[in-house]
């Protein structure tokens, strides 16, 4: 295998519709998606979209929307071996209500049943110890990243917001949003507070910093190198599963053995073409890694 996503699988339902209505009124939803979703699902439909053979790690309901959403992941390449179905636990969902000019708010429910137990990552030891890279996101239970960091016998790519800073010795790549990069850093995610503090988090563990910025753009910064890659093109239309696609492609990219420098550039351009259409879902089909 030569990816482990260990991650959120859920049913994404997005409503767009010009604005949302006031409280006691009513609005028109202009278009309706329902597909599957959640970050781990997103990055791992990403991979496989790339060519990288890929296997999710992940908790769904015994309900029916439960078996819909396995059985998309397999139509869509991903190795479904591992996803746990909880009994008595309705399958995650994500509601997005996406207004013209690409403002969104979610709605979630995720209950605790659907999040991913230590033993759920243990039981998929083998998997992990023998993938050539395993993506961890973070806001899974912190056991659930321990565990998965331990087994992961390759690159290791974490994305989201550290409450741990020693998982970061294992680590390989950090990938955050400028939400979650300001978490970890303690100030906004700025171009200048991000250089200043990358020697330290690069001593900690990691090879490769990405961190979506607070000004737009993403910093990409190595050990002897950096790299601020803006965003391309005009106005996103929806920016949910931009950073899946980021995290899915530079991935890809330094599998085949690309450069920080190739890496970066093909991971931003790959969530750019993602942000141009409603939905997380990737859209990454034909696109080829630097080094192919």
């Amino acid at each position: 295998m030569d990816a482990v996503v260990v991650g959120q699988l859920a049913r994404d339902l997005v409503m767009v519709m010009e604005r949302l209505p006031d409280a006691g009124t009513s609005g028109a939803v202009r278009d309706r998606l329902e597909q599957l979703g959640g970050k781990g699902a997103n990055q791992a439909v990403g991979l496989a979209q790339l060519g990288v053979a890929t296997a999710l790690v992940a908790v769904a309901g015994d309900d029916p929307v439960g078996d819909a959403l396995v059985a998309q992941a397999g139509v869509d390449g991903i190795d479904v071996s591992h996803v746990v179905r909880r009994a008595g636990t309705p399958t995650g969902l994500i509601v997005e209500v996406l207004e013209d000019g690409g403002r969104w708010r979610y709605l979630e429910h995720l209950p605790l049943g659907v999040l991913l137990t230590e033993a759920d990552v243990r039981a998929a030891a083998g998997l992990l110890g023998g993938a050539r890279a395993v993506l961890v996101q973070l806001q899974q239970p912190l056991d659930a990243v321990r565990a998965a960091v331990e087994l992961a016998g390759g690159l290791v790519v974490l994305d989201g917001a550290v409450t741990d800073r020693g998982i970061l010795r294992d680590a390989d790549v950090l990938r955050a949003d400028a939400h979650e990069a300001a978490l970890l850093l303690g100030v906004p995610a700025r171009e200048k507070d991000v250089l200043e503090a990358a020697p330290a988090l690069l001593d900690a563990g990691p090879g490769l910093l990405a961190f979506a910025l607070e000004e737009g753009g993403d910093l990409f910064v190595w050990r002897d190198g950096h790299e601020l890659v803006p965003h391309a093109g005009g106005d996103a239309v929806d920016s949910t599963g931009g950073g899946d696609a980021l995290t899915a492609a530079l991935t890809a990219a330094l599998l085949e053995g690309a450069s920080p420098r190739e890496a970066a550039r093909f991971a931003v351009s790959a969530a750019g073409d993602v942000v141009t259409h409603a939905g997380g879902r990737p859209a990454l089909h034909g696109r080829r890694s630097p080094k192919r």
